[in-house]
């Protein structure tokens, strides 16, 4: 036998996970400014995500292979837009923002408050890959797992894309940008005959999504629909691969009670996506920016545009250490599901 100390854990490949991913919490402003991300490490984000908290308001999504100012929103089907006003450049350690106009809310109303969420890629607008049967353009941090890849779908079933990551991709989310259509994610705990979709509650099941063909480390596959393939439409996807100790992707089963199920991710997340796959139940996000203590109550909804919710006891949940823990029964994330 040995004794118990932390010499015996094994050093995870990312040490800082503040180098690839944070969270920033801000008011918004009459005029433009630059937020600074705040974590042990700086942030050159690739793609941002934002929402405002306080109000109803769209899920609006930007990435450096799009470009700033092009805005995609997760809760709806509708197309990229650019938003002058918006998200204006990229930085080192954050992001500049406009003055919000009048066409968006990431900053525009005084006092109002918001959410950022930024990932790091590849620092770059991408490079071209030739690694499946479409060629893409893709932007990719190997150490972090995420890459970001843009291509034009020819409806052919059986098309792949690659995606650069060099290990299999848990989860692949793709959205259309010049045609309406929601986004859908694939996930490792569904299997590629099931698109989920992430402005809806909904899951389909179907080959048309990713053609009944799980990705490899080099490529995802398509099927021949329009939603993710459609001949012609540009398409960004979003791809994870799972990286111990600074990322978890997977399933649990709820239990239903307000001791609730825990789940083990070797690590404290910083950021949580849920989804009950069994039942209509919206999305729920969490993170330890808007929660830095337990309980864990304060949720946003992908699928909707609503405002920021505090929960009840029915929802409550802990970020540990270690992984997370439910403490109640709610049906999007504790439900016998």
């Amino acid at each position: 036998y040995e004794e118990l100390s932390t010499a015996f854990i094994a050093t995870p490949s990312i040490t800082d996970g503040s180098a690839y991913f944070q969270t920033k919490l801000y008011t918004g402003q009459t005029t433009g400014f630059s937020p600074t991300f705040d974590g042990n490490s700086d942030l050159a984000p690739d793609w941002l995500w934002f929402k405002r908290r306080d109000a109803a308001s769209d899920h609006f999504i930007f990435d450096k292979v799009r470009g700033a100012t092009k805005a995609l929103k997760i809760n709806s089907s509708a197309q990229e837009t650019t938003l002058s006003a918006s998200m204006t450049a990229f930085g080192t350690d954050g992001f500049t923002l406009g003055d919000g106009g009048s066409s968006n809310d990431i900053n525009g109303i005084a006092g109002a408050t918001y959410v950022a969420w930024g990932w790091s890629a590849g620092n770059d607008a991408g490079s071209t890959n030739s690694a499946g049967t479409t060629t893409s353009t893709v932007s990719v941090n190997q150490t972090s797992g995420f890459s970001i890849a843009k291509y034009v779908g020819n409806a052919t079933s059986g098309a792949t894309i690659g995606h650069g990551l060099g290990a299999v991709p848990s989860v692949v989310i793709t959205k259309m940008m010049n045609a309406t259509e929601n986004g859908y994610m694939q996930h490792v705990s569904t299997g590629p005959t099931k698109g989920i979709a992430m402005a809806t509650t909904a899951s389909y099941t179907g080959s048309y999504f990713w053609n009944n063909t799980a990705p490899t480390s080099s490529v995802f596959s398509l099927g021949n629909h329009v939603l993710n393939n459609g001949s012609g439409n540009t398409i960004i996807s979003y791809c994870f691969a799972e990286i111990p100790g600074y990322s978890s992707i997977g399933s649990y089963e709820g239990n239903g009670s307000a001791d609730g199920t825990f789940v083990y991710t070797g690590f404290r997340p910083s950021f949580l996506l849920v989804k009950n796959i069994d039942a209509v139940e919206s999305w729920q996000i969490r993170d330890s920016k808007r929660d830095p203590f337990n309980v864990s109550k304060e949720i946003l909804y992908p699928d909707t545009s609503g405002a920021e919710a505090t929960s009840g006891g029915g929802q409550f949940g802990d970020l540990l250490s270690n992984g997370f823990k439910w403490r109640g029964t709610d049906g999007g994330n504790n439900s016998a599901a």
